[in-house]
């Protein structure tokens, strides 16, 4: 007779390269919002920048080499929330930095229902990832923090007032996009959120 011991799956290992990428988001946000309190835009920027990265590497090491596991894929989005969330929370009370309270709350927000409705769907045993119109609110999210961070340090270096005559009206298009594709990214996990559950199959029996 097979145990029942057998059968179950092997406890999936932290200790990988994608999840150490992960988990280096957390102390690269921690230092990026001290950069934020003191106004080191410049390191802000830079440090935002490799953070970024590692979260384009994880998921491309994952790809190309494994694993592929589902606390890799939940620990990547956690540090990721952590992260953009973090840092609009950090530059809202920053009145230079052009990030009003609700864009902060309304960011915020939407990652936490977002995940609460992914916790629902997925305990059904359906996947709930993330989809091109998700990836698209993530993009404008750090276009504009990316944004914020530039024009702040440029500002403050006192660098060409007619560079920042530039780049001041792409980042308040960059805002409002941003704020269009969140509304609208968490509007459409709501909606696919509820056909899943109702279209899941009953595990009652």
């Amino acid at each position: 007779m097979v145990r029942k011991l057998d059968l179950m799956p092997a406890p999936e290992s932290l200790a990988n390269i994608p999840n150490l990428l992960s988990f280096a988001r957390i102390p690269l946000a921690v230092v990026l919002f001290v950069c934020v309190v003191q106004r080191w835009w410049l390191a802000g920027l830079l440090l935002f920048l490799v953070a970024a990265f590692t979260d384009w590497l994880d998921g491309w090491w994952a790809r190309r080499f494994g694993p592929l596991t589902l606390v890799g894929r939940n620990l990547d989005t956690v540090t990721d929330k952590v992260l953009v969330c973090g840092t609009f929370v950090y530059l809202a009370p920053v009145p230079e930095a052009g990030i009003p309270t609700w864009a902060a709350v309304l960011v915020l927000s939407r990652e936490l229902i977002v995940t609460a409705v992914r916790g629902v769907i997925e305990a059904t045993g359906q996947k709930f990832g993330a989809d091109w119109f998700g990836k698209l609110k993530m993009g404008f999210q750090c276009a504009v923090l990316i944004g914020v961070f530039l024009i702040q340090w440029w500002r403050t270096e006192g660098f060409s007032a007619d560079v920042l005559a530039l780049l001041e009206p792409v980042q308040l298009v960059l805002f409002w996009l941003m704020v269009a594709a969140t509304v609208g990214s968490g509007v459409q996990y709501l909606v696919k959120g509820h056909r899943m559950l109702h279209t899941a199959p009953d595990r009652t029996g």
